[in-house]
């Protein structure tokens, strides 16, 4: 925990410049875990001077150096992934049974994505017309990244860039250090050279700007809120940098009577809640046809209430609390507007549940008969609440899933092939998952409008890095 205090920079652990801090808090326990240092704009430009150097020589590394490197970095997260499950289990309160098989495991399996696209990826590529193309690293990189899934988040940024060639600066959220101070020990041991990778703490509007404005960045990719991921395209413009961005969602989730309802709905309520809904892809939106909507309803209900809520050093498929009272107070909040909206409240509602008085823990709360003009149908709520709208036809149902600012995913429950044909095309969002099918490890992973820019993972995600360079007239 002392490394909390410290920046990694230029392959060294190394006392900030700043002497501003924070607490560190278990969201279950509400009891501190450690102090981090929050960083500032010297903070920045040591880190970024450090990965400028850096990129001189890593760039012209060859694929096998950074093939090699990664099949390193695999075996060091692999001895490591217990300690990266326990510290998302502390600092942002994932059941361990769940920390272990999503929050951690995204640092094998993307890497594996990552391995298999830089394995495919032409660096030189000869044109019919005597021309060649170069793909070569886009340069330095500013890094930020949100507490909901810290690793998967991490790597879906880290490991491009160093498959890439690229250099970095990683600004992970503040509220979740330990898992980050832990993967910049995994790349250490794993032999990244000093300089490719930095880590420094902080708040975004010290850390996440100065990083944003750097004129020596040549690309700032983001994960977390709209209105945040605004703020980093605004820092960015002066300097005309390349902007990535993962952002929020509201996401629909369109069930038609033709689809095994039982099972359908009751695994689009465990979707929901997985996470404690802090998902920007969660399926918060149940637009349910109007033959079987009550019928909907009452299953909805029941898998709300089967849903169990738990202290996450316990094993078990329950959901933990939230991340800190901040998140808390605004779920509290929207669960007021549903109700104040005059949503019908199914199930759940205000407070924790029943028998738990400490730590950040939110009822499984489900509002039926609303429409999409309500806030609690428009707006990001981020935690275990799910609001059901019915439909009339297919065309009603497209119409209500695309009427968002939003549009990172949609899911689809029909028995009918065709129908889940014709909605693929026209959802306007940057996936669609049909009849439970899931987001595998290698696959792009980004939004339309406001839930971003950019895709992350596999191919796609390794391309963001790239700069594509025509050489023309030479043999």
């Amino acid at each position: 925990m002392d490394k909390l205090l410290k920046y990694y920079i230029d392959g060294d652990w190394v006392d900030p410049i700043s002497s501003e801090t924070m607490p560190v808090l278990n969201p279950a326990s509400v009891t501190q875990l450690g102090t981090v240092a929050l960083g500032n704009e010297a903070d920045v430009d040591r880190a970024v001077a450090a990965a400028s150097r850096a990129f001189v020589t890593y760039s012209q590394t060859t694929k096998s150096d950074r093939l090699a490197l990664l099949d390193r970095i695999r075996k060091v997260s692999e001895s490591r992934f217990e300690e990266l499950a326990q510290a998302m289990r502390m600092e942002m309160g994932a059941p361990i049974s769940m920390a272990r098989a999503a929050q951690a495991d995204a640092a094998l399996g993307h890497l594996d994505g990552f391995v298999e696209a830089l394995e495919k990826l032409e660096e030189r590529e000869n044109f019919d017309n005597g021309e060649i193309l170069l793909r070569e690293p886009i340069g330095v990189c500013g890094l930020i990244t949100p507490w909901n899934w810290p690793i998967n988040q991490m790597v879906l940024k880290v490991l491009p860039v160093i498959a890439a060639g690229c250099t970095c600066v990683l600004k992970p959220s503040e509220h979740t250090p330990i898992s980050a101070m832990i993967y910049a020990e995994i790349l250490d041991e794993a032999g990244v050279p000093g300089g490719v990778f930095n880590l420094v703490n902080g708040v975004g509007p010290v850390v996440g700007a100065a990083l944003s404005r750097h004129p020596d960045v040549q690309m700032m990719s983001f994960t977390g809120s709209t209105r945040a991921g605004t703020a980093v395209t605004r820092d960015s413009a002066d300097s005309v940098k390349r902007v990535t961005l993962e952002l929020g969602g509201k996401s629909p989730n369109l069930v038609f009577a033709d689809c095994d309802l039982e099972e359908r709905v009751s695994q689009s309520v465990a979707e929901c809640m997985f996470n404690t809904g802090q998902s920007c892809d969660a399926p918060t939106r149940l637009l349910v046809e109007s033959s079987c909507y009550d019928e909907a309803v009452a299953i909805a209900q029941r898998a709300a209430e089967a849903t169990r809520v738990g202290n996450p050093e316990e094993e078990g498929d329950h959901i933990g609390p939230l991340f800190d009272q901040i998140q808390f107070d605004r779920v509290q909040t929207m669960i007021q507007v549903g109700l104040d909206e005059g949503a019908t409240l199914v199930t759940g509602g205000l407070g924790r549940p029943e028998g738990i008085d400490v730590g950040w823990y939110v009822r499984p709360t489900i509002f039926a008969d609303v429409n999409n003009s309500m806030r609690v149908a428009r707006e990001e709520i981020f935690g275990p609440v799910l609001v059901i709208i019915p439909f009339d036809t297919e065309e009603d149902a497209i119409s209500i899933a695309n009427d968002t600012p939003y549009g990172l995913a949609a899911y689809v429950q029909t028995g009918n092939r065709d129908r889940a044909a014709r909605l693929c095309k026209k959802l306007r969002a940057g996936a669609v998952h049909i009849n439970g099918g899931a987001y595998e490890y290698g696959s792009p992973f980004g939004g339309y409008k406001a839930s971003g820019n950019g895709r992350e993972g596999g191919e796609m995600g390794l391309e963001d890095f790239l700069e594509t360079k025509m050489v023309h007239g030479i043999d």
